[in-house]
């Protein structure tokens, strides 16, 4: 016989998973997973996911409540907390009583006193510039079991997966945009000078290399005097 809460869990990767497979809405995937930790781990009052980018900067997602939000700027603050440490360091960070934390000296109390007395974050992925957590907070002690850290960790997997085909969908939309100027570029120096488009990149290269310009500064300033 199959486990109720299993059986949840199942179904609702099943309904990510058909997520997925969709043209994608970042915001819509994450915001399922962040709905799916607050139905299925029993004691989440509120979940949300933090990035974290080079030079302090951070973005907070998908939140269940405005708590999340608030506790990562108390954590971007003081440059301390569960969810940093998950995103830049540990893989699971877990807290069961914040009244008892002594990890944190200043986030820790700032929790209490907010309300929340639990903690559960997992990292989703490290990239070149950013940084992820799927962020899990109780307004109760001593919530999270094994299967709470079981079921977070799937989640935090399909949210990482989200995040890194996002991150690849851009970095492809980014390398055929190039593209096109180059060869944009391209048509538009072989019908102005009659050469070939072997002899129009060479042109361009030379002119990159030159005036110490990207390829693709060349590129659009030569769209730029088509007119």
């Amino acid at each position: 016989m199959t486990d109720p809460q299993t059986h949840d869990l199942a179904m609702r990767m099943a309904e990510l998973a058909r997520t997925l497979a969709l043209p994608r809405d970042l915001e819509k995937i994450l915001s399922g997973v962040t709905a799916a930790a607050k139905d299925l781990i029993p004691g989440v009052d509120a979940a949300g996911i933090l990035l974290v980018g080079r030079g302090g900067t951070f973005e907070s997602v998908a939140q269940v409540t405005d708590l999340p939000h608030q506790l990562d700027e108390l954590q971007m603050t003081y440059q301390e907390g569960p969810c940093i440490e998950a995103a830049l360091d540990d893989v699971v960070v877990r807290t069961d009583d914040f009244r008892e934390e002594t990890r944190w000296p200043k986030y820790a109390p700032a929790c209490v006193e907010i309300g929340v007395l639990s903690g559960l974050s997992f990292k989703l992925y490290t990239a070149e510039r950013t940084a992820g957590a799927l962020n899990l907070f109780g307004l109760r002690p001593n919530v999270w079991d094994g299967d709470a850290e079981t079921t977070g960790a799937v989640l935090a997997a399909h949210a990482a997966a989200a995040l890194l085909a996002h991150r690849e969908g851009e970095q492809l939309k980014s390398a055929l945009s190039t593209r096109d100027r180059i060869g944009q570029a391209k048509g538009i120096i072989m019908e102005r000078y009659k050469v070939d488009d072997v002899q129009a990149f060479e042109m361009m290269r030379q002119l990159s290399q030159d005036s110490n310009k990207k390829l693709t500064e060349i590129a659009q300033q030569v769209i730029d005097t088509r007119g």
